[in-house]
């Protein structure tokens, strides 16, 4: 196997990673889907699958904030508490973990590498 292989494997994020990275771009304030979709850096189609399961959790709740002269629906999505103890658990969870490498974070996104 090429090196090339080897880190484009490395840089695969667990789905555990992808929810950890959507709840805090959403408790972060991003709360539109398109933009949640860009600063998770995943694709719509599976946007839409962790969009629905978190809602389903109670992980986020989802809030419809259309305007009665606007025919769009307008969906925007925040963290519940439920959501944000996830996030604390994980945040508390990797400062326990010691790893020789410094730059190493077990939760990080992996983008643009």
């Amino acid at each position: 196997m090429s090196s090339k292989g080897v880190n484009t494997m490395k840089n695969r994020r667990s789905k555990l990673e992808i929810y950890l990275d959507v709840l805090k771009v959403i408790k972060e304030g991003t709360t539109k889907p398109t933009r949640i979709m860009y600063g998770a850096n995943l694709s719509w189609k599976l946007l839409q699958g962790i969009l629905g399961s978190m809602v389903a959790q109670d992980l986020i709740e989802e809030i419809d904030v259309s305007d009665s002269r606007d025919k769009r629906t307008n969906t925007v999505y925040q963290v519940t508490n439920k959501g944000d103890s996830v996030i604390r658990y994980f945040d508390r969870a990797k400062g326990l973990i010691e790893v020789d490498e410094p730059d190493f974070n077990p939760l990080q996104i992996a983008r643009g590498r």
